[in-house]
Formats: structure tokens, C-alpha cells, sequence
């Protein structure tokens, strides 16, 4: 069993978590056809690189250590000894030098490399490779050890959503082997893709329902006694209608499947559903607001898809199914629905 999804929505669903992906820059990307996942990535970079580059690269001032015949920065004793510099009138030194052999570029550079060994079509692979000449003087990284806690600031910010898509191209499509070789995987596996859809369906209420303050907001445990051990409650989605005092949190489950068999019965995830009781139950103890759940899983082609309305300990909670393989039009009346049929008595669908 798996979850099938239109290459499309996989655009769609970056460019909520991305928003950079909804101006103008990007807009072209979204005609266009891909034959893989893969292809797509590398449209999606591409175009950003080329925005960047309208810009200026990003440089930095980096140590640079060379063999002198006038005196830069730091003299390196040690190496001026072993390498007998002096008997040429020369001293090995380290200097800063402002550098476009960033950190941020030696992380694109390595992604455009890595992408040229992907299925992509032979149009894009002629894009990233002109785009190499202008990281001619960038190093590679090495691609298994890159530090993603990254720094931005007001000169580097542009570099922000490239460094999340770059994240998303490694770690999703290169893997090692037991030879020591690198092996090209498919993109965005079952943890990525829970990731990302996770934050598509925030990001989608967020923006097109601004009234119901989407967020994933932390819960307080209703227990006396001492709760520092107690593990920290967060949920992926918490919708808030003021007016009606209604409150529904949103666990998304992207899983290969979406139901488990267990003792000669299929039935939901056992874990799944002490969660999002835990939540609302919790939830519902600090609020005077109605509180209700949903567990929104991504639809797989198994026989039996999650899709039941249930009262449990008085609150309302739902076990629904998302579809991702349909037209996104499609895809997001199945997001509104959900806002509609929890929140009868107000319309504030918001698509500017």
C-alpha cells in the first residue's frame, strides 16, 4: 500500500510551505510539466538560483591561507618552517578574504551537482550546468555533514527558502551504499513527506482563513502534582472561531497506511487516536470553548480508508482522509470543508 500524489500538488504543497514560491519569479513553474519529482526540484532551484543571481551571490569573509611574498594577516610559523617558504622570500600566511566561497554557495553548488546526476530532462540539466560557471570559484561540500542550523540576517535572508529546498533535494535523494557509492532515492520519503504536509495544511488555513488563527499551538496538561517530565503537547493544526468559541485541532498523518491490523481485525492507529484524545480532552479542560479533533490522514490506495464522525467522552471528533491525487481545486474544497462543516456559521474563506 502507498500514497499516491500528482507531482503538481507536491508544487503546490511547497509553494504554501514556501511562500517565496507564490511571487512572480516562480509563477512560470507552475505551467510547466515534470516527468518525476526530481525534475521539478531542479525547475524549483534553478529558477531560485537565477532570481538569486539577479541579486548578487551571497559572499563572506572566509580564512584563506597562502604562501606570501608579502606580508597578509597571520604568519603561520609552524608551516612556514615545513614548508622552508623562507628559503623562497616567502612566509605562509591566513587572511580574511570577502569571498563569494560561502558556506550558503557551497551548499547550492553541491545541489546543482548532485541534481545533474538525477532523471531530469535534458533541457534542465543544460540550466543547472550554466549556472555552474558562476560557483567556478566555490568549493564543494561534503553532502552527508552539512550543518543546517543555519544564520540569516538582512544580507543573506534571499538564501532562506533555497536552503530548505536544498535540504529537501539532499537528504531526500542521495543515500550510501554498502560500496562506499552514492545512490540516487526517490524524493521526500515517508518522514519527509509527513513534514511537508504537515506544514501545507498550517500554512493553508493560515492564509486563506485568517479569522480562525490557525497555529500549532502547545497544550497544558490538566494534572496536579509535578509535570516537568510529562512530555510537551503540540499540535500540527489549532483552528479558533472567537465568535463561536469553538475550538478544532488538526493531527496530520501522512503514513503508507493509514489503518492497522491487529489481532485479526483492522481497526485506527491505536496510538493516533489516544493523541488527539489527549489534546482535546486536555485542551478542553483549560478553555470554556467547545473542543473538537480531527485525525487527517493522506489518502493511500488501501481498501479501507479512514472516513467516520464519532462523539467520544462528549467532545466531536472525525477520521477523515485527505486526497492528494486529484486537481488541486480539488484537493483544496476537501481542505475547506473541513472549516465549513466545523464552523457552520461563518464563511471566511479568504483566497487573495
Amino acid at each position: 500500500m502507498s500514497n499516491e500524489i500528482l507531482i503538481k500538488n507536491i508544487y503546490y504543497m511547497l509553494s504554501y510551505a514556501f511562500q517565496v514560491l507564490n511571487q512572480n519569479g516562480y509563477k512560470n513553474i507552475e505551467t510547466e510539466k515534470f516527468n518525476n519529482t526530481a525534475d521539478m526540484f531542479a525547475a524549483i532551484i534553478q529558477k531560485g538560483i537565477e532570481n538569486q543571481l539577479k541579486r548578487y551571490l551571497n559572499r563572506e569573509y572566509v580564512i584563506e591561507t597562502d604562501s606570501l611574498s608579502t606580508l597578509r594577516g597571520k604568519i603561520e610559523i609552524n608551516e612556514s618552517i615545513n614548508q622552508m617558504s623562507f628559503l623562497k622570500k616567502k612566509l605562509i600566511c591566513s587572511y580574511d578574504e570577502f569571498s563569494i566561497d560561502s558556506y550558503m554557495n557551497r551548499i547550492l553548488k553541491s545541489t546543482l551537482l548532485l541534481l545533474l546526476k538525477a532523471d531530469i530532462s535534458k533541457q534542465r540539466r543544460q540550466g543547472l550546468k550554466s549556472l555552474l560557471v558562476y560557483f567556478s570559484s566555490v568549493h564543494e561540500i561534503d553532502v552527508h555533514h552539512i550543518n543546517w542550523k543555519l544564520q540569516y540576517n538582512q544580507n543573506n535572508q534571499t538564501y532562506q527558502m533555497l536552503m530548505g529546498i536544498c535540504k529537501l533535494i539532499i537528504q531526500g535523494l542521495l543515500q550510501t551504499q554498502s560500496n562506499g557509492k552514492s545512490k540516487l532515492m526517490d524524493f521526500l520519503d515517508e518522514q519527509r513527506m509527513c513534514r511537508l504536509y504537515e506544514k501545507f495544511v498550517l500554512e493553508y488555513y493560515k492564509k486563506h482563513y485568517p479569522k480562525l488563527h490557525a497555529n500549532a499551538a502547545m497544550i497544558d496538561w490538566d494534572a496536579d502534582g509535578e509535570t516537568q517530565y510529562l512530555p510537551s503537547m503540540q499540535t500540527d493544526i489549532t483552528l479558533f472561531d472567537e465568535n463561536q468559541k469553538k475550538i478544532l485541532i488538526i493531527d496530520t498523518k501522512y503514513y503508507n497506511k493509514s489503518m492497522q491490523f491487529q489481532y485479526d481485525r483492522t481497526s485506527y492507529h491505536s496510538g493516533n487516536m489516544y493523541q488527539i484524545l489527549s489534546y482535546v480532552k486536555n485542551k478542553e479542560s483549560k478553555t470554556e470553548c467547545e473542543v473538537s479533533g480531527i485525525l487527517l490522514y493522506a489518502k493511500t490506495d488501501e481498501d479501507i480508508t479512514p472516513n467516520q464522525q464519532l462523539t467520544i467522552l462528549g467532545n466531536h471528533f472525525e477520521v477523515r482522509t485527505l486526497d492528494l491525487n486529484v486537481d488541486f481545486s480539488e484537493l483544496r474544497k476537501q481542505l475547506d470543508l473541513i472549516v465549513h462543516n466545523n464552523f457552520p456559521a461563518s464563511n471566511m474563506l479568504n483566497y487573495q
